[in-house]
C-alpha cells in the first residue's frame, strides 16, 4: 500500500523528533509550512511550552504585498531571530518537521542564521 504525501512527511517528522529535543538552554525551532503561510515556533520540549513564535501572518510581514513566498520566509526568519535576541536565546536546534531543506524552509533558516541565531 502506497503512503500519502502527508503520511510520508509524518514518518520523516517522527524520525527527526526522535533525535532532537529542545531544552531551556537550547530550544527547538519548529517549522510549519502551509500553501500560503509559514510559521516558526521556539519550543522548550522539557517543559512542553512555546517560548515564542513568528509567522507570515504578523502585521509587519502581512502588510508587504506582492512578494514571493521565499522572501516572506526570509522576513519570518529575521523576525524570529530578533525575537530570540530579545528573549536572550542565542542557540537553537532546527526542526524542519519533515519538509525538505530547500525553498522556504532553507530561506527561513538562512535568514535566522544571518541575524545571529546559531543552529
Amino acid at each position: 500500500m502506497a503512503l500519502t504525501k502527508l503520511e510520508k512527511r509524518t514518518r520523516i517528522k517522527m524520525r527527526i523528533r526522535k533525535k532532537i529535543q529542545g531544552t531551556a538552554d537550547i530550544p527547538r525551532v519548529a517549522i510549519y509550512r502551509s500553501n500560503k503561510q509559514i510559521y516558526a515556533q521556539v519550543v522548550d520540549d522539557q517543559k512542553r511550552i512555546t517560548l515564542l513564535s513568528a509567522s507570515s501572518k504578523e502585521k509587519d510581514i502581512a502588510a508587504t504585498t506582492n512578494i514571493r513566498k521565499t522572501e516572506q520566509a526570509k522576513l519570518v526568519g529575521k523576525l524570529l531571530a530578533s525575537k530570540c535576541k530579545e528573549k536572550g536565546i542565542e542557540k537553537v536546534v532546527f526542526d524542519r518537521s519533515g519538509y525538505k531543506y530547500h525553498g522556504r524552509v532553507k530561506s527561513l533558516a538562512d535568514a535566522a542564521r544571518e541575524d545571529g541565531l546559531k543552529f
